[in-house]
């Protein structure tokens, strides 16, 4: 269910019930582009039925989805419409338009073209966990995750969250645990990594499918370079990709995971029950492997993403909605 993860922290004071969601999705469910509609967003049934509840809860565990759709227009195919209304206009009065009138030109075959154009959709699961005050979104692009979020405290009266902020830096700590060759307790350092340099060359080092406790790893850290990217494997039940940004990507579940599912224990509960009961553990052990929360969180003043030294960015409703023009935000 769950390949990728960025998680938030929801601020303590949001209190609100299963149908009170369900009612405040109910306001903005997703609707199929329109004719000259370049994008559409909103919530789906996660269950995946026609009709069914637009928040489900498992275990106790919410589970909402969020769906994109947006219109496949070429700009090669743009532009040829554009330069033949252009060179029609040039034609008929024998001079070229202006910046504003080609603007204006674009517009209209953008218009003429998204009739015809094909449709891409894509869907991000949203996991809410009430009892651990956790929002976990299923992606690994922070655009993508900050159109979700804006829609939800959009819908969601009262919500706050934000960016879950550790004591240490994922990127300090992963240079540490390639250093020292020592991984965080209940973690293993798999066998692939990305090391940057900081100076302005930017240089790149990327290992795939080989061993990380080498004297040469420990050498680029020596020289300066930073980890952008670690593999890593959790209890032996989980495996993961942690980035310096704190996302989390190529989520997998292991074999001592899988085993202990039974044939019949198939379907959309099963699933949900699988990924939330293993990651309910996972996200407190891997905040707890980079030195525990931070004392900054909600209320200490929205900083934008990656800010060194800042707050990390929260976000409170009510919150303009998600921008059509975003170009990383769809589909999923």
């Amino acid at each position: 269910m769950f390949k990728n993860m960025i998680v938030y922290r929801i601020a303590p004071q949001w209190q609100i019930g299963l149908e009170q969601i369900e009612e405040a999705l109910a306001k903005a469910p997703f609707m199929e582009c329109g004719a000259t509609q370049e994008r559409a967003w909103g919530w789906v049934p996660p269950r995946g039925e026609a009709h069914g509840p637009l928040a489900e809860s498992v275990g106790g565990q919410w589970v909402l989805r969020f769906m994109v759709e947006s219109k496949v227009l070429p700009g090669s195919v743009l532009a040829r419409r554009v330069q033949e209304k252009a060179a029609r206009i040039e034609q008929e009065t024998g001079r070229k338009p202006g910046k504003k009138e080609a603007k204006e030109l674009k517009d209209e075959a953008k218009l003429d073209l998204l009739p015809m154009a094909f449709t891409k959709q894509g869907s991000m699961w949203v996991w809410i966990d009430r009892e651990a005050r956790f929002l976990v979104l299923d992606t690994a692009s922070q655009g993508r995750a900050d159109e979700v979020v804006t829609a939800l405290v959009e819908a969601l009266p009262g919500l706050s969250v934000s960016l879950l902020d550790t004591q240490t830096s994922p990127q300090a700590a992963m240079a540490h645990w390639l250093a020292t060759q020592e991984a965080p307790v209940g973690f293993t350092v798999d066998r692939e990594c990305e090391l940057k340099a900081a100076d302005e060359e930017k240089a790149v080092v990327r290992y795939a499918r080989h061993p990380l406790d080498i004297e040469e790893v420990q050498a680029h850290i020596a020289a300066g370079k930073l980890p952008t990217k670690l593999a890593l494997s959790w209890d032996d039940r989980v495996s993961f990709l942690l980035t310096e940004g704190l996302q989390i990507k190529k989520l997998a579940f292991l074999d001592a995971v899988l085993d202990g599912k039974g044939k019949d224990d198939g379907g959309f509960d099963a699933d949900v029950a699988i990924a939330t009961g293993e990651l309910t553990k996972l996200i407190p052990d891997l905040i707890e492997a980079l030195g525990g929360e931070s004392e900054r969180g909600i209320g200490a003043g929205a900083a934008p993403a990656g800010s060194a030294g800042a707050a990390p960015r929260t976000v409170t409703g009510p919150a303009t909605a998600p921008a059509d023009t975003d170009p990383e935000s769809a589909p999923f």
